[in-house]
């Protein structure tokens, strides 16, 4: 493959734009339940927190035996608008009403989160026939190998608009109609209109960007045997599987940092701005880098800083000064920029290179898996996070407001916030040595 994109294999500005917007479904849909639903069932619901996260985790894991056979399925349609696109608009229309309703619950307590975690399940249905065809896309494409990080820094360019969108008015919107479950249920409506319309311009912009693919595997046990045997692949689904942990455990801390170590509710709005922003305002430099980096050296490099930044959280004592707190933040949200665009552009690559190899297309099953395991991942986090907070004892409340807390409880927020994604993504790193190429 050649270092350079040529005209043929060069994919448009609005194209490359169409595909990112497909990232609103993706950022929203991952980014508001791993910041906002553990403390609404243990703030609002009144949910014990190692169960909150237990029922989470479940909810998650129906995703992850969902996702290859979502690819699957996606390789083996034959529209004459490809074998993609169709999941790319109908599961995504999916994913953002099963959103609303998701928090649209009129119950408290155990009903409460039998029905939050039921929409919650449904949610991640749909959603799981969105990304893992919509993962699949970039493979199809273009043939270019630098072409596919420029892509991937627009994806990531379009996670952290989402992520920002999302994750910092849906906390505003829950205390704009009172908090509780009257403003979940208006932050519901609101996410879920934006993850529809994230859908729906993936849909329109991708429209002349997709090209004729190769003819599918058509045994399931075939395509896995392909996945299985690619070393390059196998060591990407590591790496995206522990990183996707570490930013989950992240994410669900982040409410709670605000509120008890901050003591500012209104702060984890203020952290998903710093942490996300970066991505967008760098994206130039993002597609620089990536066009002269290595991307197992990216990964490394990314993956470093993020350790760095997040060792600084420990330094953070209560009621923190906020711009010392939001310039870690924005360290963090570089440093995770680079992480997510080098995986990203990796999987693309490993798609292509079995295409090429078998002449078969593979794509969708190398996406849904992938896919599995960022969802595995992003359930591990907040469930790791919850049996921290569980084991520190912390007290959950029915008001929308954080109990109070005894000390050590507080410490183990910060902890739990800091040093877990920091030994997470440490244990990711060891998948990138001697890389095959």
């Amino acid at each position: 493959m050649s270092a350079s994109a040529d005209t043929a294999d060069r994919v448009g500005g609005r194209a490359s734009a169409g595909y990112a917007s497909g990232s609103l479904v993706t950022g929203a849909f991952t980014t508001v339940p791993g910041l906002l639903l553990l403390p609404y069932l243990t703030d609002t619901l009144g949910v014990a927190a190692g169960l909150a996260g237990v029922l989470v985790f479940a909810a998650k894991v129906w995703t992850v035996v969902l996702n290859p056979v979502a690819g699957r399925v996606s390789d083996r349609t034959t529209t004459r608008i490809g074998p993609r696109r169709p999941y790319v608009l109908g599961a995504g229309l999916a994913v953002g009403v099963a959103f609303a309703g998701m928090f649209a619950g009129p119950f408290a307590a155990a009903a409460g989160a039998a029905w939050a975690i039921g929409g919650y399940l449904l949610a991640s249905t749909a959603f799981a026939f969105f990304q893992a065809p919509y993962a699949a896309m970039p493979a199809e494409m273009t043939d270019d190998y630098r072409e596919r990080t420029r892509l991937m820094s627009w994806r990531v360019a379009g996670i952290a608009v989402a992520t920002l969108v999302s994750g910092a008015v849906a906390p505003l919107v829950v205390g704009r109609y009172g908090g509780g479950l009257p403003g979940h249920r208006a932050m519901g409506l609101v996410v879920g209109a934006l993850i529809a319309g994230g859908a729906l311009l993936a849909f329109l912009g991708t429209r002349t960007a997709m090209r004729a693919s190769a003819p599918t595997e058509r045994r399931l046990r075939a395509q896995l045997a392909v996945a299985a045997g690619n070393r390059g692949f196998r060591r990407l689904l590591v790496i995206v599987t522990v990183q996707s942990a570490a930013t989950g455990a992240m994410l669900a801390g982040a409410a709670y940092v605000a509120r008890l170590v901050l003591r500012d509710p209104a702060a984890t709005s203020a952290l998903v701005v710093a942490f996300t922003a970066p991505a967008i305002v760098a994206l130039p430099v993002l597609v620089r880098i990536g066009a002269r980096m290595d991307k197992q050296r990216g990964v490394l490099a990314g993956s470093l800083a993020f350790v760095a930044a997040g060792l600084a959280w420990l330094a953070v004592p209560e009621a923190a000064p906020l711009p010392v707190v939001l310039a870690i933040g924005v360290a963090l949200g570089a440093a995770n920029a680079v992480q997510d665009t080098f995986v990203l552009a990796i999987l693309p690559d490993c798609i292509a290179a079995e295409t090429a190899r078998t002449g078969r297309r593979h794509a969708g099953m190398f996406a849904g898996l992938f896919s599995a395991g960022q969802g595995l991942g992003f359930a591990v986090g907040p469930l790791l996070y919850g049996l921290v907070l569980e084991l520190a004892g912390y007290v959950p409340s029915t008001t929308g407001d954080a109990a109070a807390q005894s000390g050590g409880t507080v410490t183990a927020v910060l902890l739990g916030f800091a040093l877990l994604p920091t030994v997470l993504t440490l244990a990711s790193l060891p998948a990138l040595r001697r890389w095959p190429r």
